[in-house]
Formats: C-alpha cells, structure tokens, sequence
C-alpha cells in the first residue's frame, strides 16, 4: 500500500541529495520543546486548580505537570547556543595534535549532565599510508580542548611488521 504513513526527517536534517557544505543544527534549537513543555505544564496546573471536583481531574495532573516542568527546565538549560563550527573543530584538533592531517571525520556529540556539545575530531595524518592518527574533544561552546590522544596508526605497524 502507498498511502502509508511514514516517518520523515526534517528538511535541515536529511542530508539525502544535499550538496554544498553540511550545517549542523544549533543545540539551541532544544529550547522550544522546553518552553512549550512548560506551557502544557502551567495548563495541566490551571486544570487542575479550576476543576479539581471535576471527575478527570486528579492529582495526576500535578504529577503530570511536575514530570513537564521538570522535562522542560532540562531542555531550556540544554539548549546551548554553540559558538564553534565543526571547521573551527578540525582547526583546533589539528593544533593539539602537531601534526598535518589528511583526512579527517567531525562528528557531534553531547557530554554531562547537561548535555554539553562537543565536536568529536577523528584525524589521520596526512602522509599516505597516514603514520600517525588521533582522536580530539573540542569543546563546541568556547574552542578548548577538552581531551586528546595522538598514537602511530596500528593499521600501517601491522602491515609493515
């Protein structure tokens, strides 16, 4: 049948047929479902408040609310505004590493409590077979490195010995 629904992703997301160089999407973007969340919040309060003899109405409305309001202060204080770009992320990788690289793979993660992003650099040097590899942290909010680690690729070592 071709009349099922189906799941798609957002336009900003697919990146199927995309070409030109790929934006990721802002972690602030987090911060709309966390007010929206609140606002259904403060209604299941106001419902509850105005129609507590009601026979629908309980307390878990509260409970419900709670769970929201909770949700929702999560997704606000989650939303970071990323002042980094997976470009500037290869630059700073490539500095704590010493060494040229030749290709390299960006990926975004998120670290802690609350959800910090990260870009994760994955490079390997520029010589071919590349000799050396590393994997980099770059913290996406200010630039710093957060954590780095350089070694001699084990691929080429175990084709050389």
């Amino acid at each position: 049948m071709t009349d099922d629904l189906r799941d798609e992703l957002p336009d900003d997301l697919n990146a199927d047929g995309f070409v030109g160089a790929y934006q990721f999407p802002d972690n602030s973007r987090r911060r709309w479902p966390g007010v929206i969340y609140l606002v259904i919040a403060a209604i299941c309060i106001g419902v509850y408040l105005i129609a507590e003899d009601a026979a629908i109405v309980n307390g878990g409305w509260l409970a419900g609310a709670a769970v929201l309001v909770v949700v929702g202060v999560f997704s606000i204080t989650s939303g970071w505004r990323m002042n980094i770009d997976e470009k500037e992320a290869l630059i700073a990788a490539q500095d704590a590493l010493g060494f040229g690289v030749g290709h390299a793979s960006v990926q975004q993660v998120w670290r802690g409590l609350r959800s910090r992003p990260t870009w994760r650099v994955l490079c390997y040097s520029a010589e071919e077979p590349p000799k050396r590899r590393g994997l980099v942290l770059v913290d996406a909010l200010d630039g710093r490195i957060v954590e780095h680690l350089v070694e001699d690729n084990p691929e080429v070592a175990a084709s050389v010995g």
